[in-house]
């Protein structure tokens, strides 16, 4: 195996480079292929191989190492040779990379001015908002009759939504009237919008707000009956045609100088940053900066982690997490350059296409939230599987390209007569995924840093495709560590269902008594007996929890529930029943709907 030394200024300074890089290559090679004497591969050098199935698996006699050979090769090696000559000691290249960094850095912080507080033309704070946001809290946070959620109305707040806020979708049922929504925006109603509604998602639809954020004022109105439903700017919402406690109006605000969403400029400042490192620099310790300025490109950037519910400025957040979720991925970084990217990086001269190939794809998988975000696959548990439409053959697209793949890199480790040891490698990790499926009580849950930890070895290899796949794999590590942290690979029933159904046994109604009154109609409804495991039965109408009865109270304490609904209310109203154990509400019933004209449709009996 032959590698080029650069230019170094000097005929000395050039032979003697050239002898510290062969020397270097040589015990390289002999290391990382379990050579044991001075002669090379190339040599034709008869290692001792075992006979059968195991001699085969050893490789090719001699082994065919797989070195990139660039094209238009003098001018891929042009910038490097030109750095050296015009910088030929190393603590000149040092001096220049770290002023590079700073001037990065310098340029960075300026973009994050966005992330600063702001406030309206009164002075009033500006609510930096989430994408999931609501007014109304989900799984009766807002107690009996939304009491926790007032005011519901003579109220309004300027807002700042952040970007790629109309692709965000509720991942676990929502009831909206008659309908579970799932795999959607929560955007109910065409403004005014329900409640319960996505604010940003709201003000997207409304026109508002684009996809790449922007600021707008929320007002709240108090009840309002009869939520249309229309598709606008890419989002159709869902339609209610009861009432609800609470909706809102999104409008724009002229009174609130909104800063735009830095994400754009960021890209265009890391990408170039990051591709004069790759360029001009051959060592494949540059690994360290680019691996530094991708993580802070996602954590604050691309795809920031979510900050504090409704505060006035999200950086301190985003700074706090940063650092928090750098320094274990630092760690990482060290292993994973020890292991796999020096190895594939040492001696390449096709600069051009290590850029390309490799840094290309590491930004490709530090983009997943856009790169990828068409694959219809949002977690990868059983439920989403099940659940989310296309999952599965979406699913079964990746496993055939992943195998196509895997056979490519099997047969250049084979060439390569280093398959033995990663067969050997990737059975430990094999074993260690089925003994963490047997474990009691907790779930495998492979995250996108575990897809990359996991991957990454099957890429130390010094050819195009492993300089694509690595760049892929080193993305996903990153977007996973910096969005979401090291979240377990572990995770119980409860990490999982988050704000899911319970899988719990439901209220069997029997038919409701209705009957009119001076007052209106009164309905009064009843169920059989429960199981002996729960303490009592709430009560859902129009998704607000409007009363909650227990069993221990009296006799008949949970054991019927009375609506009166006024003469004037003409409108369909909708019930849901679910049990409550330990103060808290585990599933509801399908919903049942009590229309105005005083008829009843109940949920199945189940």
């Amino acid at each position: 195996m032959v590698l080029v030394a650069q230019g170094t200024g000097s005929a000395e300074h050039d032979d003697r480079a050239e002898f510290d890089a062969d020397e270097e290559a040589q015990l390289l090679q002999r290391e990382e292929l379990d050579f044991e004497d001075n002669d090379s591969a190339e040599a034709g050098f008869k290692r001792p191989r075992a006979s059968g199935v195991l001699g085969r698996l050893k490789g090719p006699d001699p082994l065919d190492i797989q070195i990139i050979s660039p094209f238009f090769t003098k001018a891929q090696e042009f910038l490097p040779a030109w750095l050296d000559r015009c910088f030929p000691e190393r603590r000149q290249q040092v001096s220049l990379l770290g002023g590079v960094l700073i001037l990065w850095l310098i340029a960075f912080i300026m973009s994050l001015s966005a992330q600063l507080p702001i406030a309206d033309n009164s002075g009033r704070a500006v609510t930096n908002l989430d994408c999931v946001d609501t007014l109304w809290r989900p799984k009766n946070e807002c107690g009996i009759g939304g009491i926790d959620c007032h005011p519901f109305s003579n109220t309004s707040f300027p807002f700042k939504c952040p970007a790629k806020c109309a692709s965000v979708k509720v991942l676990n049922p929502r009831a909206v009237g008659p309908l579970d929504v799932n795999y959607r925006s929560l955007v109910v109603g065409n403004n005014p919008y329900r409640g319960d509604s996505f604010i940003c998602a709201s003000a997207i639809h409304a026109g508002v707000v684009g996809d790449n954020g922007g600021c707008g004022r929320v007002t709240l109105l108090g009840r309002h009956d009869n939520y249309t439903s229309r598709e606008s700017h890419g989002i159709e919402s869902i339609p209610f045609d009861s009432y609800f406690p609470m909706a809102f109006a999104v409008t724009s605000d002229p009174d609130t100088k909104c800063p735009s969403d830095p994400r754009n400029a960021l890209l265009y400042l890391d990408v170039s940053v990051t591709a004069l490192l790759s360029i001009f620099t051959a060592a494949p310790a540059i690994f360290f900066p680019i691996f530094i300025i991708i993580f802070a490109h996602v954590a604050f950037g691309s795809d920031p982690p979510s900050a504090s519910y409704h505060n006035t400025t999200v950086l301190p957040d985003h700074i706090s997490m940063f650092a928090k979720r750098l320094l274990p991925a630092l760690f990482c970084a060290v292993i994973i350059y020890r292991t796999t990217v020096r190895r594939t990086l040492h001696g390449l001269t096709a600069h051009v296409e290590k850029t390309v190939l490799w840094l290309g794809g590491f930004f490709l998988g530090a983009l997943s939230n856009y790169t990828f975000d068409w694959i219809p696959i949002q977690r990868l548990t059983a439920h989403d599987l099940e659940q989310q439409a296309g999952a599965k053959v979406a699913l079964a697209a990746i496993l055939v390209v992943l195998v196509a793949i895997i056979a490519g890199q099997i047969y250049y480790f084979w060439l390569e007569g280093r398959l033995l040891r990663y067969l050997a490698l990737y059975g430990l990790f094999i074993s260690g995924i089925l003994v963490c499926l047997v474990i009691p009580g907790v779930s495998l849950r492979i995250h996108h840093y575990i897809i990359g930890l996991l991957l990454l070895p099957g890429t130390s290899l010094q050819t195009r495709p492993s300089l694509v796949y690595q760049g892929i794999l080193l993305g996903l590590f990153v977007n996973g560590i910096a969005r979401w942290d090291f979240d377990s690979v572990l995770q119980t029933t409860a990490d999982l269902r988050g704000d899911g159904k319970f899988d719990s046994a439901l209220p069997k109604l029997l038919e409701p008594i209705v009957s009119s009154t001076a007052q209106g109609l009164m309905t009064t409804f009843r169920w059989e007996t429960p199981p002996t495991a729960v303490d009592g039965v709430s009560v859902l109408v129009n998704d607000v929890e409007k009363a909650r009865r227990f069993y221990s109270d009296d006799a008949d304490g949970a054991a019927s529930f009375e609506w009166q609904r006024p003469v004037e209310e003409q409108l369909n109203e909708y019930f849901r029943f679910g049990y409550v154990r330990e103060g808290r509400a585990l599933d509801y019933t399908a919903s049942g709907t009590l229309f105005g004209n005083g008829t009843w449709s109940g949920p199945e009996r189940g």
